[in-house]
């Protein structure tokens, strides 16, 4: 009995000295996970991108007076008739009449407009809206008169717009208003418009070629300039207008074009000027360098490649931009190149001509240069590189022919003149 008690403890305590060393090294090792672990990538639905096809995006209806020069019968001085009673601006945005009531004795310190439109407008219990307020700080003391002539003289003070709603009573104010232009209805007096909106930095426009009107929006200042522009026309301007054709050359010599050839090539008084810009260099030539002959001199060193041509138009002393991309394929290398002219021709057929050329990154060189009506311009070594890094031994090319419009005012109607 003994023996078998002994034997039986001696079994209990092997198996728990094996449990015991058993457990020390499970205590030493990682539980394993238990929970599985799941990972789920949320994605955006995509669609299509949806946009409006190229053709319909290209439609221009500038491009079949803009884009097409005939270089055979070009006129260096030619004239127009206008009638000065066609031009007009006005707001285009309707509104309804202010209350009538007067105002006596209206006085407020300096303070920004909106506030003292506010101050005016509660007492006549009108809601005031302003889009785009702070607006210039004013003063005023002692106002009276009617309530709309009130009004005016404080929007017109902070150089202001306003509109009026009388169903549910509101004014809203902003810098800016919309605005419709009509203007003569004459081709090279619209062009030359729309030229000078574009040097204003404005190319959100509406032009109308049928009822030769342009919808925009402006501030004060541009209105201004505006109704400058219209004075200008009492006084029968002269128009400068620019024929522009543009060359890609990519030349047969590692070394590029050997343009010293052109003064061998020509007469020795063909090249009146050359001035050297930031970039590439402008001459004055007589009109033996024309597009036909400068073609030709071209072929015997390059592969010339025609990449569009166009033209524009520029009111004395004013500023114009024309943006060759209208007149090229929008897939060219040169899309981006716009031209911008100041010109100021005298009485005598001379002509200070202040040519600058811009590209996608701003501006790549500008020339200031004297001509004669006759003489033409030729802009050379402008490194294809500016516009297609790819392209670095092509060289591009820009010939402008100035001619001058003289406008002569009529009071006749005139319709779509040519």
């Amino acid at each position: 009995m003994l023996k078998s008690s002994f034997l039986f403890i001696s079994i209990y305590l092997a198996l728990m000295l094996s449990a015991c060393e058993y457990s020390g090294r499970v205590s030493e090792e990682k539980p394993s996970a238990t929970t599985p672990v799941y990972t789920a990538k949320v994605e955006k639905n995509t669609y299509p991108l949806i946009r409006t096809p190229k053709g319909a995006n290209q439609l221009d209806l500038e491009t079949p007076m803009r884009c097409f020069v005939n270089w055979n019968t070009q006129q260096m001085i030619s004239s127009i008739p206008y009638n000065l009673k066609a031009f007009n601006l006005g707001e285009s945005e309707a509104q309804d009449a202010l209350p009538r009531f007067e105002v006596n004795g209206f006085s407020f310190g300096t303070m920004p407009a909106e506030k003292a439109l506010h101050k005016l407008t509660k007492e006549a219990g009108i809601k005031l809206v302003a889009k785009d307020a702070p607006y210039a700080s004013i003063s005023a003391e002692n106002l009276h008169g009617d309530f709309t002539e009130v009004v005016n003289i404080i929007a017109n003070a902070a150089e202001i717009y306003y509109t009026y709603n009388a169903t549910n009573k509101t004014m809203r104010i902003s810098r800016n208003s919309n605005f419709n232009l009509s203007i003569p209805q004459s081709k090279p007096i619209m062009l030359a418009i729309l030229d000078v909106l574009r040097g204003a930095g404005i190319t959100d426009f509406t032009a109308n070629f049928d009822d030769y009107t342009i919808n925009f929006n402006a501030d004060y200042e541009l209105k201004n300039k505006i109704l400058n522009l219209i004075s200008y026309f009492e006084e029968s301007p002269t128009l400068l207008a620019y024929d522009v054709r543009v060359y890609n050359l990519h030349p047969y010599n590692q070394d590029g074009i050997e343009w010293q050839q052109i003064i061998k090539t020509f007469d020795l008084d063909a090249v009146k000027s050359t001035k050297t810009g930031v970039l590439g260099r402008i001459l004055t030539t007589s009109n033996e360098i024309n597009v036909n002959s400068l073609t030709a001199f071209l072929s015997r060193q390059a592969k010339v490649e025609i990449v569009g041509e166009g033209k524009f138009a520029v009111p004395n002393q004013w500023f114009s931009r024309f943006d060759i991309g209208k007149c090229i394929s929008e897939d060219s290398p040169l899309s981006s190149l716009s031209i911008l002219a100041k010109a100021n021709f005298t009485s005598d057929n001379k002509l200070l001509s202040k040519i600058t050329l811009e590209g996608a990154e701003g501006e790549i060189s500008q020339y200031s240069i004297r001509s004669r009506i006759g003489e033409n311009f030729l802009i050379i070594g402008l490194p294809g590189a500016i516009f297609d890094r790819k392209s670095v031994a092509s060289e591009v090319a820009v010939m402008i022919v100035p001619r001058v419009i003289k406008t002569v005012k009529t009071p006749s109607a005139l319709v779509k003149n040519m």
